[in-house]
């Protein structure tokens, strides 16, 4: 390569890394790649034409820039369809009822409310303690001896008095005998979807869950009718 041609491969180089300093770039670009080779081969001497292995480098370098570039396109278009996915997955989800991991619920008392726990292993006696927003205990739902896995109970919405408590939320409060000792159990609870927020963080779904607030799609268990 001639002195002429270092000097326009060299002109274009300085060029690319003022804008690229300015611009914020770290990479050589397609088009900035394409100007430094077209330089070089405008201004090569002809009694000194460039070896045939380090035309063929550069070429597979430029190839490699481009299939990197087409690769980037198709990533692109992939997130795109799986975000589409997931808006459609989204609005079907508005207005149903899921189930999660939550010692909270949002309780109409006019109907029996139906739950679930997971109980690690047997135990002879399995309770639940519904405690009402102020923090006052309204009633135990005793279910004696269970055996091993989930554990539904049911409430119908009454305090300990008989009395009908009014809707709200509830906290639901599951322990358990267990070798002598009682230990608390993890509550599967119902609640219902108001609204869905795409691409958090991570770009998983958050279901807003009325009078819950929200929680990772990721957390739910059942997702129901």
């Amino acid at each position: 390569m001639s002195a002429a041609g270092v000097s326009a491969a060299g002109a274009v180089m300085d060029q690319y890394q003022h804008a690229t300093k300015a611009g914020g770039k770290e990479e050589l670009g397609k088009n900035e790649f394409l100007e430094l080779l077209v330089a070089q081969l405008n201004n090569q001497n002809p009694l000194e034409p460039q070896n045939n292995g380090d035309f063929i480098a550069q070429l597979a370098q430029f190839s490699t820039v481009e299939g990197v570039e087409k690769l980037n396109s198709s990533m692109q278009t992939i997130l795109s369809g799986y975000q589409s996915s997931q808006a459609l997955q989204a609005s079907s989800l508005v207005g149903r009822k899921v189930i999660i991991p939550s010692e909270k619920a949002v309780v109409d008392t006019s109907e029996t409310f139906k739950a679930s726990m997971v109980l690690p292993q047997s135990s002879s006696n399995v309770y639940v303690n519904v405690y009402s927003a102020d923090g006052s205990l309204a009633t135990r739902i005793n279910m004696g001896a269970q055996e091993t896995g989930n554990v539904s109970f049911m409430w119908d919405g009454k305090n300990s008095d008989g009395e009908t408590m009014p809707p709200g939320t509830y906290k639901f409060e599951a322990q358990a005998s267990i070798d002598g000792e009682i230990k608390g159990l993890y509550t599967l609870l119902p609640a219902n979807v108001d609204s869905v927020t795409l691409g958090h963080g991570n770009g998983e779904l958050l279901l807003n869950l009325a009078g819950l607030g929200s929680v990772p799609l990721s957390q739910v268990q059942i997702i129901g009718q």
